[in-house]
């Protein structure tokens, strides 16, 4: 068959088909031009139903609420060092420290605790400070770990708030990889970044961020002696888990799990307890500092 005649074939199949569909009066759609076949959806997460978690600690909603976030989880590994042959994983690092905060918070009484997450599950950025929304928390605390990827030497505990700017190249740099971990792992909820900017600009409750600011101080404080901070401690990012308009939210960099030192005792059972006794001594001094505030009203 020759290249002319294939060419005829080819042009006059469809006109056939097309004639023959209109001779029966039956309609063939056409695609149009500039049509959008590909349809997108922007999932609000405020409309997802959320499983709440469980609240620990005192029968008492009168009683100061702390939603703890461990970072990561299920698939999401967080930052990865290595130990010998034995790979470090964030998401499993920060989940320890939050259950030991948490245990070490309904030992002492007094204050309620839930945990967005307290076993090896995924949780969506926008579920994250949803959950302590939704549960009407006094405080959120995200609990994260670094890496310094070929950078070993560097280490140490560093504190975020929320902020349109970022306090440092460094700090920008964290906050679009942690921004980005939905994407990386295949959750898709598009309109993100707008909305968390449109919070953002839109944000009135300037005591919710002189509160987180505050508690923040307060973690560094009560760290001091015990903990090894970064050099440059206290940092600032447009990070979307600290994005609730109406709870002070501050995420805890705990160190690197690249850095042998830090990597030691993030992995360790007394290690654990340090930073968690810092964490809870900072926490209850903010909600006894919130209660005087009151009682003083």
């Amino acid at each position: 068959m020759s290249l002319r005649t294939l060419l005829l074939l080819i042009l006059a199949v469809p006109a056939l088909l097309v004639g023959g569909a209109m001779a029966l009066g039956v309609t063939i759609p056409v695609p149009e031009w500039g049509r959008d076949y590909v349809l997108r959806f922007w999932i609000d997460p405020s409309d997802e139903p959320l499983e709440l978690p469980d609240v620990l600690g005192p029968d008492d909603p009168a009683r100061p609420l702390i939603v703890i976030d461990a970072g990561h989880g299920g698939r999401d590994p967080g930052s990865i060092g290595t130990s010998g042959n034995t790979e470090v994983l964030e998401k499993d690092i920060v989940l320890a420290i939050a259950v030991a905060l948490r245990d070490q918070l309904v030992e002492a009484g007094g204050i309620r605790v839930a945990l967005t997450r307290d076993d090896d599950t995924i949780v969506t950025l926008a579920q994250r400070p949803e959950i302590a929304r939704q549960l009407e928390a006094d405080l959120f605390l995200s609990i994260h770990a670094d890496s310094g990827a070929e950078n070993t030497s560097v280490s140490g505990a560093s504190i975020y708030t929320l902020s349109t700017e970022a306090s440092s190249e460094a700090a920008a740099r964290f906050a679009e990889r942690e921004n980005a971990a939905d994407a990386l792992n295949g959750i898709t909820i598009e309109g993100q970044s707008a909305q968390v900017s449109a919070i953002l600009v839109e944000l009135s409750q300037q005591r919710t961020q002189d509160d987180a600011t505050e508690f923040a101080a307060l973690i560094e404080r009560e760290g001091e002696g015990t903990i090894r901070f970064h050099p440059q401690t206290r940092r600032s990012a447009e990070l979307a888990v600290l994005r609730a308009p109406d709870v002070p939210g501050v995420l805890f960099e705990s160190g690197f799990v690249t850095n042998e030192d830090d990597r030691t005792r993030l992995t360790t059972d007394e290690g654990r307890a340090e930073y968690a006794a810092v964490l809870a001594r900072a926490i209850r001094v903010y909600f006894a500092r919130r209660a005087n505030d009151r009682a003083d009203q």
